[in-house]
């Protein structure tokens, strides 16, 4: 929990720059993009969503995160914005986080 509580202090998502939130599940992933300012989700998709769920088998995957990657940007720029704050919680940059950062930086969001 100590970890959690100083890395929370560094990573704050403004109006300017949201903040990109992925929580990561074993059967599932979520991205939200919040604006801490006003405590507003701005965007959210998880692979759970119908859209997403159609198009893969198991949410729990590098694959599943590609795309999820790819919705939160589009829907991300859609709603006017363009650059986020990355916040990728407890789990570490490699694997399924990883996918998803990439697929949202090669659809457009800039962190």
């Amino acid at each position: 929990m100590v970890r959690i509580k100083r890395k929370k202090k560094t990573v704050v998502g403004t109006h300017d720059r949201p903040r990109l939130s992925v929580y990561k599940a074993l059967k599932n992933i979520h991205a939200q993009i919040i604006d801490d300012s006003k405590g507003k989700t701005l965007v959210q998709v998880s692979s759970k969503d119908k859209v997403i769920s159609k198009k893969i088998k198991y949410g729990g995957n590098i694959e599943a995160s590609r795309i999820v990657g790819e919705e939160i940007a589009k829907r991300a720029i859609e709603a006017g914005i363009k650059k986020v704050v990355f916040d990728r919680g407890m789990s570490l940059y490699h694997g399924r986080i990883k996918a998803l950062a990439d697929a949202a930086r090669a659809a457009g969001l800039q962190f």
